[in-house]
Protein backbone atom coordinates (compact mmCIF):
# COMPACT_ATOMS: atom_id res chain seq x y z
CA UNK A 1 0.00 0.00 0.00
CA UNK A 2 2.79 2.28 1.21
CA UNK A 3 4.36 1.52 -2.32
CA UNK A 4 1.65 2.23 -4.75
CA UNK A 5 1.41 5.30 -2.64
CA UNK A 6 4.83 6.59 -3.55
CA UNK A 7 3.94 5.32 -7.00
CA UNK A 8 1.15 7.53 -7.71
CA UNK A 9 3.12 10.63 -5.43
CA UNK A 10 5.52 9.89 -8.30
CA UNK A 11 3.35 10.19 -11.09
CA UNK A 12 1.27 13.48 -9.89
CA UNK A 13 4.96 15.08 -9.35
CA UNK A 14 6.15 13.78 -12.80
CA UNK A 15 2.62 15.07 -14.14
CA UNK A 16 3.02 18.59 -12.73
CA UNK A 17 6.59 19.13 -13.27
CA UNK A 18 5.19 18.58 -17.24
CA UNK A 19 2.33 20.73 -16.46
CA UNK A 20 4.47 23.69 -15.10
CA UNK A 21 7.16 23.14 -17.65
CA UNK A 22 4.79 22.90 -21.02
CA UNK A 23 2.74 26.46 -19.09
CA UNK A 24 5.71 28.23 -19.02
CA UNK A 25 7.60 27.69 -22.23
CA UNK A 26 7.52 30.75 -24.19
CA UNK A 27 7.20 31.03 -27.88
CA UNK A 28 10.00 31.56 -29.98
CA UNK A 29 10.26 35.12 -31.71
CA UNK A 30 12.65 37.15 -33.27
CA UNK A 31 13.65 41.31 -32.80
CA UNK A 32 11.94 43.45 -35.31
CA UNK A 33 13.75 46.01 -37.39
CA UNK A 34 15.77 48.49 -36.28
CA UNK A 35 13.70 51.67 -35.43
CA UNK A 36 12.59 54.27 -32.48
CA UNK A 37 9.51 55.86 -31.19
CA UNK A 38 9.44 59.43 -32.06
CA UNK A 39 7.57 61.94 -30.01
CA UNK A 40 4.20 60.98 -30.28
CA UNK A 41 4.48 57.62 -29.40
CA UNK A 42 4.87 55.46 -32.63
CA UNK A 43 7.18 53.03 -34.10
CA UNK A 44 9.31 54.96 -37.09
CA UNK A 45 11.87 52.13 -38.88
CA UNK A 46 15.46 53.56 -39.28
CA UNK A 47 15.96 56.13 -42.15
CA UNK A 48 17.10 53.92 -45.69
CA UNK A 49 20.19 56.53 -45.34
CA UNK A 50 21.29 55.46 -41.88
CA UNK A 51 23.64 52.60 -41.72
CA UNK A 52 25.17 50.69 -38.69
CA UNK A 53 28.21 49.08 -37.66
CA UNK A 54 28.30 46.98 -34.35
CA UNK A 55 31.43 45.92 -31.93
CA UNK A 56 31.44 48.24 -29.49
CA UNK A 57 30.80 48.11 -25.64
CA UNK A 58 28.19 50.63 -24.30
CA UNK A 59 29.45 53.70 -27.08
CA UNK A 60 28.19 57.28 -25.52
CA UNK A 61 29.96 59.64 -27.77
CA UNK A 62 32.41 59.89 -30.85
CA UNK A 63 34.48 62.21 -32.22
CA UNK A 64 36.67 62.92 -35.61
CA UNK A 65 40.24 63.12 -35.66
CA UNK A 66 40.73 64.81 -39.65
CA UNK A 67 44.29 64.35 -39.48
CA UNK A 68 44.16 60.49 -39.30
CA UNK A 69 40.88 60.26 -40.97
CA UNK A 70 39.92 58.29 -37.82
CA UNK A 71 37.01 57.94 -35.60
CA UNK A 72 37.14 57.27 -31.94
CA UNK A 73 34.96 55.89 -30.24
CA UNK A 74 34.38 56.12 -26.61
CA UNK A 75 33.47 52.92 -24.82
CA UNK A 76 31.89 52.83 -20.99
CA UNK A 77 32.95 50.11 -18.74
CA UNK A 78 30.97 47.86 -16.86
CA UNK A 79 28.67 48.96 -14.15
CA UNK A 80 29.92 50.23 -10.95
CA UNK A 81 32.89 52.33 -12.49
CA UNK A 82 35.32 49.98 -12.60
CA UNK A 83 38.45 50.98 -14.48
CA UNK A 84 37.98 48.81 -17.75
CA UNK A 85 36.37 51.82 -20.44
CA UNK A 86 38.58 51.87 -23.56
CA UNK A 87 39.12 53.84 -26.55
CA UNK A 88 39.06 52.49 -30.15
CA UNK A 89 39.55 53.55 -33.32
CA UNK A 90 37.48 53.38 -36.41
CA UNK A 91 37.92 54.07 -40.09
CA UNK A 92 35.14 56.08 -42.09
CA UNK A 93 33.71 53.21 -43.31
CA UNK A 94 32.81 52.06 -39.65
CA UNK A 95 35.40 49.30 -39.65
CA UNK A 96 37.41 49.11 -37.04
CA UNK A 97 40.72 49.96 -37.25
CA UNK A 98 42.13 49.31 -33.38
CA UNK A 99 39.58 47.76 -30.92
CA UNK A 100 41.29 49.07 -28.04
CA UNK A 101 43.56 52.33 -28.87
CA UNK A 102 43.46 53.55 -25.18
CA UNK A 103 42.80 50.66 -23.18
CA UNK A 104 44.61 47.46 -24.76
CA UNK A 105 45.81 47.58 -21.37
CA UNK A 106 45.40 49.44 -17.73
CA UNK A 107 49.48 49.86 -17.46
CA UNK A 108 49.67 53.92 -16.27
CA UNK A 109 45.76 54.12 -17.13
CA UNK A 110 42.99 54.85 -15.45
CA UNK A 111 39.67 55.36 -17.59
CA UNK A 112 36.28 53.98 -15.86
CA UNK A 113 33.08 55.63 -17.58
CA UNK A 114 34.03 57.74 -20.54
CA UNK A 115 30.71 59.57 -21.64
CA UNK A 116 31.52 62.75 -24.05
CA UNK A 117 34.34 63.36 -25.62
CA UNK A 118 35.78 66.64 -28.04
CA UNK A 119 39.69 66.77 -29.96
CA UNK A 120 41.17 70.42 -29.28
CA UNK A 121 44.35 71.13 -30.46
CA UNK A 122 46.05 67.48 -30.49
CA UNK A 123 44.41 66.37 -27.41
CA UNK A 124 41.70 63.94 -26.96
CA UNK A 125 39.44 65.06 -24.28
CA UNK A 126 36.49 63.09 -22.11
CA UNK A 127 34.25 63.13 -19.47
CA UNK A 128 34.83 60.36 -17.11
CA UNK A 129 31.45 60.02 -15.00
CA UNK A 130 33.36 56.65 -13.49
CA UNK A 131 35.76 58.83 -11.71
CA UNK A 132 34.04 62.59 -11.93
CA UNK A 133 37.19 63.97 -13.69
CA UNK A 134 37.98 65.43 -16.83
CA UNK A 135 40.61 63.21 -18.67
CA UNK A 136 42.90 64.68 -21.17
CA UNK A 137 45.02 62.27 -23.91
CA UNK A 138 47.95 63.21 -26.29
CA UNK A 139 45.70 62.71 -29.64
CA UNK A 140 49.10 60.91 -31.45
CA UNK A 141 50.43 58.52 -28.70
CA UNK A 142 47.19 57.91 -26.46
CA UNK A 143 49.21 58.77 -23.57
CA UNK A 144 47.65 60.16 -20.56
CA UNK A 145 47.80 64.09 -19.96
CA UNK A 146 46.28 64.86 -16.76
CA UNK A 147 42.81 64.28 -15.28
CA UNK A 148 40.51 67.46 -13.41
CA UNK A 149 38.57 66.50 -10.54
CA UNK A 150 35.03 67.94 -11.16
CA UNK A 151 33.09 69.00 -7.57
CA UNK A 152 29.78 68.18 -6.68
CA UNK A 153 27.73 64.94 -7.43
CA UNK A 154 25.54 64.13 -10.63
CA UNK A 155 26.45 62.95 -13.99
CA UNK A 156 29.02 64.67 -16.43
CA UNK A 157 28.24 64.25 -19.60
CA UNK A 158 28.48 66.38 -22.81
CA UNK A 159 31.97 68.20 -23.49
CA UNK A 160 33.67 70.62 -26.04
CA UNK A 161 37.09 71.75 -26.32
CA UNK A 162 39.26 75.15 -27.53
CA UNK A 163 42.55 75.32 -29.00
CA UNK A 164 44.28 77.27 -25.78
CA UNK A 165 43.01 74.08 -23.82
CA UNK A 166 39.74 75.68 -22.20
CA UNK A 167 36.81 72.90 -21.75
CA UNK A 168 32.89 73.35 -21.15
CA UNK A 169 31.34 70.05 -19.49
CA UNK A 170 27.46 69.51 -19.15
CA UNK A 171 26.43 67.73 -15.60
CA UNK A 172 22.72 66.99 -17.01
CA UNK A 173 20.84 66.28 -13.50
CA UNK A 174 22.02 69.45 -11.78
CA UNK A 175 21.93 71.18 -14.73
CA UNK A 176 25.27 72.91 -14.72
CA UNK A 177 27.94 74.00 -17.59
CA UNK A 178 31.23 74.00 -15.98
CA UNK A 179 34.18 76.17 -17.96
CA UNK A 180 37.65 74.15 -16.51
CA UNK A 181 41.17 76.36 -17.98
CA UNK A 182 43.87 74.76 -19.05
CA UNK A 183 45.73 75.15 -15.67
CA UNK A 184 42.52 72.58 -14.09
CA UNK A 185 40.81 75.75 -12.61
CA UNK A 186 36.97 74.67 -12.51
CA UNK A 187 34.07 77.08 -12.12
CA UNK A 188 30.27 77.37 -13.59
CA UNK A 189 30.08 78.89 -16.65
CA UNK A 190 26.74 78.18 -16.91
CA UNK A 191 22.92 77.37 -14.58
CA UNK A 192 19.66 77.42 -14.19
CA UNK A 193 17.09 78.16 -17.13
CA UNK A 194 16.98 78.25 -20.50
CA UNK A 195 18.98 75.39 -19.61
CA UNK A 196 16.41 71.88 -18.95
CA UNK A 197 19.31 68.43 -18.23
CA UNK A 198 21.84 70.02 -20.35
CA UNK A 199 23.60 67.33 -22.60
CA UNK A 200 25.69 67.53 -25.47
CA UNK A 201 28.32 70.62 -25.86
CA UNK A 202 30.00 71.68 -28.78
CA UNK A 203 31.41 74.55 -30.07
CA UNK A 204 30.59 76.77 -32.96
CA UNK A 205 32.72 78.67 -35.72
CA UNK A 206 32.42 81.90 -33.90
CA UNK A 207 34.13 80.45 -30.43
CA UNK A 208 30.63 80.31 -28.85
CA UNK A 209 29.64 77.30 -26.87
CA UNK A 210 26.14 75.44 -28.25
CA UNK A 211 24.05 73.36 -25.78
CA UNK A 212 21.15 70.98 -25.99
CA UNK A 213 18.98 69.88 -23.37
CA UNK A 214 17.86 66.55 -23.11
CA UNK A 215 14.83 68.11 -20.88
CA UNK A 216 13.22 69.98 -24.06
CA UNK A 217 14.04 70.72 -27.62
CA UNK A 218 16.19 73.85 -27.28
CA UNK A 219 19.17 74.47 -28.61
CA UNK A 220 21.39 77.32 -26.60
CA UNK A 221 24.00 79.49 -28.27
CA UNK A 222 26.48 81.28 -25.26
CA UNK A 223 29.19 83.15 -25.85
CA UNK A 224 32.73 82.71 -23.84
CA UNK A 225 31.36 85.60 -21.41
CA UNK A 226 28.49 83.30 -20.15
CA UNK A 227 25.42 84.89 -22.42
CA UNK A 228 22.44 83.67 -24.04
CA UNK A 229 23.47 85.08 -27.91
CA UNK A 230 20.80 82.79 -29.86
CA UNK A 231 18.06 80.05 -28.87
CA UNK A 232 16.77 77.70 -31.41
CA UNK A 233 15.16 74.47 -31.39
CA UNK A 234 15.38 70.78 -32.62
CA UNK A 235 11.71 69.41 -34.01
CA UNK A 236 12.08 66.58 -31.27
CA UNK A 237 13.11 67.11 -27.98
CA UNK A 238 15.04 64.55 -25.59
CA UNK A 239 18.53 65.44 -27.40
CA UNK A 240 22.10 64.76 -26.57
CA UNK A 241 23.97 65.40 -29.01
CA UNK A 242 25.13 68.53 -31.50
CA UNK A 243 27.54 69.19 -33.93
CA UNK A 244 28.49 72.27 -35.96
CA UNK A 245 29.73 72.53 -39.18
CA UNK A 246 32.15 74.09 -41.52
CA UNK A 247 28.76 76.46 -42.90
CA UNK A 248 27.61 77.09 -39.55
CA UNK A 249 25.34 73.90 -39.99
CA UNK A 250 24.01 72.42 -36.41
CA UNK A 251 22.93 69.06 -36.48
CA UNK A 252 21.44 67.42 -33.02
CA UNK A 253 20.41 64.06 -32.28
CA UNK A 254 17.85 62.72 -30.05
CA UNK A 255 18.72 59.86 -27.66
CA UNK A 256 15.21 59.34 -26.69
CA UNK A 257 13.11 59.92 -29.88
CA UNK A 258 15.69 58.55 -32.51
CA UNK A 259 15.79 61.63 -34.87
CA UNK A 260 18.55 63.89 -36.07
CA UNK A 261 17.54 67.65 -36.73
CA UNK A 262 19.01 69.63 -39.45
CA UNK A 263 18.93 73.89 -38.49
CA UNK A 264 20.31 75.76 -41.05
CA UNK A 265 22.28 78.89 -40.20
CA UNK A 266 18.38 81.02 -40.50
CA UNK A 267 17.20 78.85 -37.79
CA UNK A 268 14.88 76.66 -39.75
CA UNK A 269 14.54 73.06 -38.70
CA UNK A 270 14.07 69.74 -40.65
CA UNK A 271 14.36 66.32 -39.01
CA UNK A 272 16.89 64.07 -41.70
CA UNK A 273 17.06 60.80 -39.89
CA UNK A 274 14.70 58.69 -38.02
CA UNK A 275 14.36 55.77 -35.65
CA UNK A 276 17.48 55.66 -34.99
CA UNK A 277 17.79 54.06 -31.17
CA UNK A 278 19.55 56.07 -28.66
CA UNK A 279 20.93 58.20 -31.07
CA UNK A 280 23.66 59.61 -28.20
CA UNK A 281 26.51 62.22 -28.74
CA UNK A 282 27.39 62.07 -32.36
CA UNK A 283 30.51 63.44 -34.51
CA UNK A 284 31.07 65.24 -37.58
CA UNK A 285 33.48 63.68 -39.96
CA UNK A 286 34.35 66.67 -41.84
CA UNK A 287 36.35 64.59 -44.35
CA UNK A 288 33.68 61.92 -45.39
CA UNK A 289 30.91 64.76 -44.68
CA UNK A 290 29.07 62.32 -42.43
CA UNK A 291 27.48 62.25 -39.38
CA UNK A 292 28.37 59.47 -37.45
CA UNK A 293 25.95 58.45 -33.93
CA UNK A 294 26.70 56.30 -31.45
CA UNK A 295 23.71 54.01 -29.98
CA UNK A 296 24.45 53.61 -26.43
CA UNK A 297 23.53 49.83 -25.44
CA UNK A 298 22.92 48.56 -28.86
CA UNK A 299 26.86 48.80 -29.24
CA UNK A 300 26.52 50.09 -32.66
CA UNK A 301 27.55 53.30 -34.51
CA UNK A 302 25.04 54.57 -37.31
CA UNK A 303 26.36 56.84 -40.06
CA UNK A 304 24.74 59.19 -42.26
CA UNK A 305 25.97 60.78 -45.39
CA UNK A 306 25.29 64.31 -45.37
Amino acid sequence: MIKNNRLFLSAVAFSMAGFCTTSSAQEFSVGGPLGAANQAGNFVAMSANVKVFGSFHFTESCTFDPERNLILAMNRGNDGGSDDGYVSLINPDGSVHTSKWIGANRDGLELRDPIGSAIANGVLYTADNGSREVRSFDLLTGAPIDAVAIPGEGFINGIAGTDDGTTYLSDTPQGIIYEITADGDVSVFAEGAPLNRPNGVAMDNDGNIVVVNIGDSAVITYNPDGEVVKQEAAIEGGNDGVVVTGNGVKYVSSVRFGSVTRINSRGNAQIIARGIPSAASMCYDSTQNQLVIPMNPNNSLAFIRL
